[in-house]
């Protein structure tokens, strides 16, 4: 019985150091995936141009990670967002960690918080 519990705490303590050394990425790695994103986005958003089409912004910046798209005053307007900087380290991406690109009859008319707020 007094060799099980010497084994046992033997392997406990050698163990012990290996799930230190064991892991996935962690937020002092060089750089995930979603920072690359968001630091791509953010220099396409910087590089825009007003009446680009809507098409041509889907190329350029891939799917956006939320859209939306209603009717106001007779026209069509469709809203893409895509991350372009972090508020909350919680695994997933908001709305308000995105940056908003606003489309009317698929043109852009304006990007950013307050052109969305002037729909």
């Amino acid at each position: 019985m007094l060799a099980k519990f010497l084994v046992a705490a033997t392997l406990a303590i050698t163990l012990t150091g290996c799930v230190v050394a064991v892991g996935g990425k962690h937020e002092f790695d060089d750089e995930s995936n979603w920072q690359k994103t968001q630091r791509y986005n953010q220099d396409q958003v910087n590089q825009l141009e007003l009446d680009r089409s809507l098409q041509d912004i889907r190329n350029l910046m891939g799917a956006p990670d939320f859209s939306e798209s209603f009717s106001k005053d007779g026209e069509t307007v469709q809203v893409l967002f895509y991350r372009t900087h972090h508020v909350k380290s919680d695994g997933k991406t908001t709305k308000d960690e995105c940056t908003a690109l606003i489309f009317k009859q698929n043109k852009l008319v304006g990007w950013g918080d307050k052109a969305y707020q002037y729909l």
